[in-house]
């Protein structure tokens, strides 16, 4: 992960919060005015009441069977602990190497999704692969639009319908399309509103479907962009996704535009669902893999 992206993405959550627990471990001793002002801080950090007690009370029996005292030591211990907390793996991707490799893409309207969608194609063609975008969300013309746009500028074919279109037409055409085309990947854009929670999520599982007719394993991997700022409204949202189309990972968006990163915690302990990425700005260069150590590391020094 790039340590300036990440550090950039950071800087509030580290300036605002994370340096104060840091300050926690100067003092003399660690008493139980420590542990409970570490306790305030990591829930004013959006890490969550129920994640952050079980982080201090893991942290806190790793200091006594360790026998640890000093406070450099036991901000070691915090940061070890964090580390494991984050440090969830991807399965395998279902289907194995098969091509083209199905990427649905879900989350709320003004959650960055489409920007996102546009920095993982960046991505991926950087690294020599042929990627099509698939614009399945086909209520808002807008979001047909949106995604052209990106499309032309990252350098990728677009597959898309009128406004109003059957989304399932449109990812069976863009697997067609794939196919026909030798592109490696297909990028699925879906729909964040519609008229009910329901409705949205019915309308995610019949993606799902259409993209198994076409390959039985498909999507092979289904990614929730969460906007950061959202802080424990994302958890919510992440739960009724995953519900309705078994996420594998995350796309953590806008983390250079909130104070409370913590919320980093509280979806990994929470959810146990892989950070995959993380975007910080608008640039299509600006997007980080996310490993849990370097992230640790940029948030607490």
């Amino acid at each position: 992960m790039p340590d300036n992206l990440i550090k950039q993405g950071l800087k509030r959550s580290r300036d605002i919060w994370f340096d104060r627990v840091a300050r926690l471990f100067d003092r003399p001793a660690i008493d139980d005015g420590v542990w409970g002002e570490l306790e305030e801080l990591l829930i004013s950090a959006d890490v969550g009441v129920a994640t952050t007690e079980g982080l201090v009370q893991k942290v806190k029996q790793r200091v006594r069977e360790e026998k640890i005292s000093q406070g450099l030591l036991v901000r070691a211990a915090l940061e070890a602990e964090m580390v494991g907390m984050l440090k969830l793996e991807a399965g395998p991707v279902p289907g194995g190497e098969a091509l083209p490799k199905v990427i649905l893409v879900v989350g709320v309207n003004g959650c960055g999704k489409t920007t996102s969608i546009a920095k993982l194609a960046y991505r991926s063609k950087r690294e020599g692969r042929k990627v099509i975008l698939a614009a399945a969300d086909t209520f808002r013309a807008a979001a047909i639009d949106q995604l052209k746009y990106w499309g032309e500028k990252v350098g990728v074919d677009v597959v898309a319908h009128r406004p109003g279109a059957d989304p399932g037409a449109v990812v069976f055409d863009a697997l067609e399309a794939a196919r026909s085309r030798g592109a490696h990947e297909v990028i699925i854009d879906t729909a964040g509103r519609l008229h009910t929670k329901f409705n949205l999520m019915e309308e995610l599982k019949k993606l799902r479907r259409v993209a198994s007719r076409v390959d039985n394993a498909a999507p092979h991997e289904v990614i929730l962009v969460l906007d950061a700022t959202t802080g424990q409204n994302g958890l919510t949202q992440a739960r009724y996704f995953t519900e309705a189309v078994a996420v594998s990972g995350i796309f953590l968006s806008k983390l250079d535009g909130t104070a409370k990163g913590g919320i980093v915690l509280a979806i990994c302990d929470e959810l146990k669902i892989p950070i995959q990425f993380v975007g910080v700005g608008e640039k299509l260069e600006d997007l980080a893999l996310f490993d849990a150590e370097s992230f640790v590391q940029a948030l607490c020094s």
